[in-house]
């Protein structure tokens, strides 16, 4: 890909982003073919604010994009006085090391690898997070407790976005 057709790529994504966001859209998908073994496919999508769950005020949510959608509430901890804000300064919170997309069990049907309460030991795997068609395992950084699962399965996460944390 020519340098010229890179520009002209991400000018066309960020035409696409603005696009979303003018029309108040959650998702805009976009496939360009260039020739016949050549094409960009392109998704942008966001969280719309109504799925966002936080204890913090309307100015913090705008500022963690990356923040649960309500599809966790069901898997995830009720949240105490105790608990930060932002469970990304939480201590025992695991981030994503990429961006991509999230799959809590190994395949369609398994069961998840972790859920709320569980014990997990050093090195286990929490969940999978896709990256350019590859499974990346995302390992228990310490023994401990599941306190909480902040994302679901097929969610798109961010790097550094808080996935789990434990406890």
């Amino acid at each position: 890909m020519t340098k010229n057709t890179h520009d002209a790529d991400v000018a066309f994504i960020r035409a696409l982003a603005e696009l979303l966001n003018e029309n108040d859209l959650t998702e805009l998908q976009v496939k360009r073919d260039y020739a016949e073994d050549d094409s960009l496919n392109v998704r942008v999508s966001r969280k719309p604010p109504q799925q966002i769950v936080s204890a913090a005020p309307q100015q913090m949510q705008a500022a963690v994009p990356a923040a649960p959608a309500a599809s966790v509430s069901a898997v995830a901890a009720p949240t105490s006085a105790a608990d930060p804000v932002d469970p990304a300064s939480h201590p025992g919170a695991v981030t994503s090391p990429m961006v991509g997309t999230v799959y809590m069990q190994g395949e369609p049907g398994a069961p998840a690898f972790i859920s709320v309460g569980a014990s997990v030991g050093e090195g286990d795997t929490l969940l999978i997070v896709e990256a350019m068609k590859t499974m990346n395992h995302i390992p228990a950084p310490r023994s401990g407790t599941i306190k909480r699962i902040l994302v679901g399965d097929g969610d798109a996460v961010e790097f550094g976005a808080p996935l789990v944390i434990i406890e």
